[in-house]
């Protein structure tokens, strides 16, 4: 988002931290951002109205009011009244926002529990999962398969082995992937989760296993150079020879043998 969506959103995210002061709310919360970001998504000219700058801003609250009134709490109630309240540099904005505070609303929910280190592994082990199993992912991102089969198949993959918050998130990704890839949707979802912390995520290959000291030592190296804490994903990778990549955001750092190799290779073809 740019400009005035990416105000609004900030001004949203505020709210968001401001009212979900219980585990309880956010959880509600989240669950009921996502319904508001699936009406927002299938009612084009619904999203049109509410974003029309033209529009005042209290009569666009009231509508969404009357839309929601006494089908979701009220700390939803005033999220969403506060949203269609700001202003959007484009109608598609307003549904990310919803999507995005849903998100961040789960977020704060595992935090309050005390599992937002589990919240990012298990998106990130979940990923890689998917990454190296071309069937598993043609399954889960094929349109003709009903959700509820979908469903199915992440409770039997995720039932018992990840977080609520998690298995909660990746079904979102999976059944409603607003355009997006589900590796794009889980690392944006990581993403918020690292955020919530004020760390970045480092996703580290390395062709064999890091000690602790190595990791401690690694995550502070990474930590001075970008003035963040970092957490680390350790990804197994045979085709890093040796050394490592990192990659932190759209930052790539490659440090492999391979990588060198084949920088050789191109000097000597040319």
């Amino acid at each position: 988002m740019r400009g005035a969506s990416r105000a609004s959103l900030a001004d949203a995210s505020d709210q968001l931290s401001a009212v979900a002061s219980t585990r309880a709310i956010a959880d509600t919360a989240g669950d009921e951002l996502f319904a508001v970001a699936r009406l927002l998504d299938s009612e084009h000219g619904l999203r049109r109205t509410l974003t029309d700058p033209a529009r005042p801003a209290a009569a666009k609250a009231g509508l969404i009011r009357s839309l929601l009134g006494g089908k979701v709490s009220a700390e939803t109630l005033e999220l969403a009244a506060g949203l269609v309240s700001a202003r959007w540099s484009a109608a598609r904005d307003l549904a990310d926002a919803a999507e995005e505070l849903a998100v961040k609303a789960l977020v704060i929910a595992a935090e309050r529990s005390r599992k937002l280190d589990d919240l990012e592994d298990d998106l990130f082990r979940f990923a890689r999962v998917v990454a190296g199993q071309p069937d598993l992912q043609l399954a889960l991102s094929d349109p003709n398969l009903p959700d509820e089969r979908k469903r199915g198949l992440l409770g039997a993959l995720l039932d018992g082995k990840a977080t609520p918050v998690a298995q909660r998130l990746i079904t979102e990704a999976v059944v409603r992937p607003r355009g997006r890839s589900l590796e794009a949707s889980l690392d944006a979802y990581a993403r918020l989760a690292a955020e919530r912390k004020q760390r970045l995520v480092a996703v580290v290959r390395v062709a064999s296993a890091l000690t602790q000291q190595q990791q401690d030592r690694l995550a502070a190296a990474l930590a001075a150079l970008y003035g963040h804490d970092i957490y680390l994903n350790i990804v197994l990778d045979r085709h890093v020879v040796g050394g490592l990549s990192v990659q932190v955001g759209d930052e790539f750092i490659d440090a492999s043998v391979a990588s060198r190799l084949e920088s050789l290779r191109r000097r000597l073809a040319g």
